[in-house]
C-alpha cells in the first residue's frame, strides 16, 4: 500500500488510525474522506468530502488520488442503527458494496472493512465465542457485518479484490467521543468519574461484554492490512479479544484512582448487548497473523485516567 482513502476518517477510529497511518505512508499519502466536512479542514489535508453511497464519486476519488488501498470506516453504528434502519441499511451495505465494486473497477490492491461482534446474535455461544460459528444477529448493524464479511469472501473469490476485516468488540479511547454504539458507556464513564459526576449507566451491572482499547484496535487492523495472502484461511471475519468486563468491573478499576456514583437504568441498549458474547475466542486471528493484544482492563483504565486528566485539564 502507498497511498490510502481512509472513508469515516473523521470517527471515533478513523480519527486515531489516520495518524498512525500518516506517521507510516507519510501524511500526503493517507487521504481523509467523510461526509462531513470539519471546521479544522487545513488541519486535517489532505481531505475530500466523499458519500459512500456513491460509487462513481468513490472512482474518481481513487483515481485522481492515485489510491491503492482503502480504509472503509464509514458507517451507522448499533444504537444509532436502531433508531434509524433504513439509514443503516443505506449507508452500511449500499455504502459497502460502492465501495467494492469502486475497488474491483479500479484494482485496488487492498481494502480493510472492519466487522463487529454485532455479527452474532442470541443463538451463537456466549463464552468463548468461536471464530465459525452461527450468525443470526437481531440488529440492522450487525446484519450488515454478517454482510460485509460474506461479501469479503465473495469479491475476494470472484475477482481477486483483496478485502480484509477484524471484528472489533467495544472500542474504548480518549482521544475522540463514542459514535452511537452499545458499548459507549465504557467511554463516557471516565468523563463523569473525572468530573466528579453522578453517571447513568444504560446497561445492567452484570453486563459482560469484550472491549478492545484503541492502541489494540488500530494495531489489529494495521497488522492485518500487513499481513502475508498466503497466510490467511479468513477473510474479513476474524475475531480479536482483549478484554471483557461489565459494567461494575469496570467501575471497581475506575474507582482505584477517582471515587463517583453510578446508577443503572438499562434502557433499549441492554436487548442489543444481551445478544452479543461475553468473551470471544481470537485463536484463528492469534494463528494466522499473529494477533496479540497489548491492554488488559486494569492497564487500559490507568492509561484512560491518565490522558483524560490531561485533556480535561484536571
Amino acid at each position: 500500500m502507498k497511498r490510502i482513502i481512509v472513508t469515516g476518517g473523521l470517527g471515533q477510529i478513523g480519527s486515531e488510525l489516520v495518524p498512525f497511518l500518516r506517521n507510516k505512508y507519510g501524511k500526503e499519502n493517507v487521504i481523509v474522506a467523510d461526509i462531513r466536512k470539519p471546521e479544522n479542514v487545513d488541519e486535517i489535508e489532505p481531505f475530500i468530502t466523499l458519500d459512500v453511497r456513491n460509487e462513481e464519486a468513490i472512482i474518481s476519488a481513487i483515481k485522481e488520488n492515485d489510491v491503492d488501498a482503502m480504509y472503509h470506516l464509514a458507517a451507522i453504528l448499533s444504537a444509532k442503527g436502531e433508531e434509524n434502519p433504513q439509514l443503516a441499511f443505506d449507508v452500511n451495505i449500499k455504502g459497502l458494496y460502492a465501495v467494492l465494486e469502486a475497488g474491483r473497477k479500479t484494482g485496488l490492491e487492498r481494502i480493510m472493512i472492519p466487522s463487529s461482534i454485532a455479527a452474532f446474535g442470541p443463538e451463537t455461544p456466549k463464552d468463548n465465542t468461536p471464530n465459525d460459528t452461527i450468525l443470526k444477529p437481531r440488529t440492522m448493524y450487525g446484519i450488515s457485518k454478517v454482510t460485509g464479511e460474506l461479501l469479503a469472501l465473495y469479491y475476494w473469490e470472484k475477482y481477486g479484490l483483496d478485502v480484509r476485516g477484524v471484528r472489533y468488540p467495544g472500542i474504548i479511547s480518549w482521544k475522540a467521543p463514542p459514535g452511537g454504539g452499545t458499548t459507549d458507556y465504557a467511554v463516557e464513564i471516565f468523563y463523569y468519574a473525572l468530573k466528579g459526576e453522578k453517571y447513568t449507566c444504560f446497561l445492567r451491572e452484570d453486563a459482560t461484554l469484550p472491549m478492545m482499547y484503541m492502541p489494540d484496535a488500530i494495531k489489529a487492523i494495521t497488522m492485518l492490512a500487513d499481513a502475508p495472502a498466503e497466510n490467511l484461511v479468513h477473510r474479513a471475519d476474524f475475531n480479536i479479544a482483549a478484554m471483557s468486563f461489565s459494567p461494575k468491573e469496570l467501575v471497581e478499576e475506575i474507582r482505584k484512582y477517582v471515587d463517583f456514583e453510578v446508577e443503572y437504568k438499562p434502557d433499549y441498549r441492554q436487548k442489543i448487548a444481551d445478544s452479543w458474547p461475553r468473551s470471544i475466542d481470537d485463536s484463528a486471528a492469534r494463528k494466522e497473523w499473529g494477533w496479540n493484544p497489548d491492554y488488559n482492563m486494569a492497564s487500559m483504565v490507568k492509561d484512560m485516567v491518565k490522558n483524560l486528566k490531561k485533556k480535561l485539564g484536571l
